[in-house]
């Protein structure tokens, strides 16, 4: 199978390092996939949320603010301004990344549509993982 190397990286520290199956990302033109062999690409990412699918099939979510990604063939690196992985032992975790991933976005932007959008999408995530 192949895979791709995802890194996502704030000032704070990194998020995620590990290698995945499939990536999609918030771009500023729209949401866009990244398959291992992608063509190289560094773009803009607006607040939104990061999906992917590790080696084991686990789909997991990072929610960022935004920030910009650097695509190679075979590795993906997202440099984010903050980030919160959707991902928790409990319910209780679960809903404190949810509610930290919620100001993220509010604070990151103005457009009701999108903190909208990028809500429902943390909700969904987090429902799979209950």
């Amino acid at each position: 199978m192949n895979t791709l190397q995802l890194e996502i990286v704030t000032p704070s520290g990194a998020i995620f390092k590990g290698n995945v199956t499939e990536v999609t990302l918030p771009g500023e033109e729209g949401e866009f996939g990244v398959l291992p062999e992608h063509a190289s690409l560094t773009t803009l990412l607006q607040a939104g949320v990061i999906d992917f699918v590790k080696e084991d099939k686990v789909t997991e979510s990072v929610v960022i603010n935004w920030g910009h990604v650097k695509v190679d063939e075979n590795k993906v690196i997202v440099l984010a301004d903050g980030a919160v992985a959707i991902r928790g032992d409990s319910e209780s975790d679960i809903a404190k990344a949810i509610a930290s991933a919620k100001e993220l976005v509010a604070s990151a932007s103005d457009n009701a549509a999108a903190i909208a959008t990028v809500s429902a999408k943390i909700e969904s995530a987090a429902h799979q993982l209950i």
